[in-house]
């Protein structure tokens, strides 16, 4: 049969060769593919920064490290699976042995709900939760840069 060849995703933890930079790049890279259109502006908002920022940042080619103090604000907005998470940090950790400190290492941090109303749409009650949650995100993280 003529056509594509048909490979299986790649998986979070990339190519085990692949240098811890490039690892932690690649699993952000999938994790944003796998995203809603979106996702890489409302990033780059929330860092306050361009998308061309964020493209430097997910590119396992681009040199540009991921600053620390963004990585719990990118696992919040682009909803990293907890296997997500790990592989990233632990490539993370690799490359960056002395640069990871946390928030939630340093800040204590607490839970809250807030009911807000069903707009009878399973996307757009979606887009509103994704807005709260990255509207809470924003002010944690000004407040801890005071």
């Amino acid at each position: 049969m003529e056509g594509r060849a048909v490979t299986a995703p790649p998986s979070p933890a990339g190519n085990v060769d692949d240098p811890p930079l490039v690892a932690y790049k690649r699993v952000l890279q999938q994790v944003l593919a796998l995203r809603p259109s979106g996702t890489r502006q409302r990033l780059a908002e929330a860092m306050g920064k361009n998308r061309s920022f964020v493209s430097q940042l997910t590119n396992p080619t681009n040199p540009t490290p991921v600053p620390a103090q963004h990585i719990e604000l990118i696992f919040d907005i682009c909803h990293f699976a907890p296997a997500e998470r790990e592989a990233f940090l632990a490539a993370y950790r690799r490359a960056h042995p002395r640069r990871l400190r946390l928030p939630h290492e340093h800040h204590r941090a607490r839970r809250i709900s807030v009911e807000v109303p069903d707009l009878g749409d399973e996307e757009r009650n979606r887009r509103l939760d994704a807005i709260v949650t990255e509207f809470a995100a924003k002010i944690a993280h000004l407040l801890h840069d005071i």
